[in-house]
C-alpha cells in the first residue's frame, strides 16, 4: 500500500508520527481542507504529468490552476495529464493519494510558486485519507524537487 511507502520513507526521517490519517476522505482539496479543518488553499496538491517519456509531478497551492501558457514555455509541451489508471504504476501512488514523497524512481518533482506564500501546507501521503503538515523549507527537503516553477495561477 502506498501509505505504507511514505511511511517507511518519513519514519527513515524520523517524522513519520506527523503524518495524519482520517476516518473520511481526503482525495481532494476541498475533502482534505473539511479533514484537516483549514484552508482549501494550503492543500499542497500534487498533479502528474507525461512530458516527453517523463513523468513530471508539479505540486501546487490548492487554489491553483494550471496556466497552459505557462506550463507550454516551461516544458515545451501541451499539458498532458497522467490518466487515472496510470497514476499508481508510474508514480507509485494511487489518484487520490499522489504525493512527491517515495516515487517510483526517475519521477521529476517539481514544486510551484503558489505555495510560497504559506508557512505550513498539507501534501497528502500516499492515501486517498492521509497528509502531513510540512514548513517549505522541509517539503524541499522531503519532495526531492528538481526546481521551483511558475506554471499555475491562482484563485483571484
Amino acid at each position: 500500500m502506498s501509505v505504507e511507502r511514505v511511511k517507511d520513507f518519513f519514519e527513515k526521517e524520523g517524522i513519520a508520527d506527523r503524518i495524519q490519517e482520517f476516518d473520511v476522505s481526503s482525495a481532494t482539496v476541498e475533502l482534505a481542507a473539511q479533514a484537516l479543518n483549514c484552508d482549501g488553499c494550503r492543500i499542497a496538491k500534487t498533479l502528474s504529468f507525461h512530458v516527453d517519456d517523463r513523468v513530471v509531478l508539479i505540486v501546487a497551492a490548492g487554489d491553483a490552476k494550471i496556466d497552459n501558457r505557462k506550463y507550454k514555455d516551461k516544458f515545451g509541451k501541451k499539458a498532458k495529464m497522467l490518466a487515472y489508471e496510470e497514476a499508481e504504476p508510474l508514480i507509485g501512488h494511487g489518484v487520490g493519494g499522489v504525493c512527491p514523497f517515495a516515487v517510483n524512481e526517475g519521477v521529476e518533482v517539481y514544486l510551484d510558486e503558489s505555495l510560497k506564500r504559506f508557512g505550513t501546507v498539507f501534501p497528502a501521503c500516499g492515501s486517498s485519507n492521509s497528509a502531513i503538515e510540512l514548513t517549505i523549507p522541509e517539503l524541499e527537503k522531503y519532495s526531492h524537487f528538481k526546481e521551483w516553477v511558475d506554471v499555475c495561477k491562482t484563485a483571484q
